[in-house]
């Protein structure tokens, strides 16, 4: 039985490590669903594609970032100055 236990957590672990935001914001939308009328489980659900979706947009503008100083720097070192 531990086994079977040990083999069912371990095979989730691709799934949890790639849920990006999800687990934060399931927690998160899982309170104010819980708030709002006792719907811990929806609010949950919702949280977790919303705080994925926040996280991939994060990490989209993260990369965006990372590649234009470098080309913003090779513009303004090339320039001459003015007297």
């Amino acid at each position: 039985m531990r086994r079977l236990l040990l083999t069912i957590a371990i095979s989730g672990l691709p799934i949890i490590a790639n849920a990006h935001g999800c687990i934060k914001g399931a927690a998160v939308g899982g309170v104010v669903g819980h708030v709002a009328g006792h719907h811990a489980v929806a609010g949950a659900a919702v949280g977790c594609v919303i705080g994925h979706h926040r996280s991939t947009v994060k990490e989209r503008e993260a990369a965006q970032n990372a590649v234009q100083p470098s080309t913003d720097s090779a513009k303004t070192t090339g320039g001459s100055r003015s007297p």
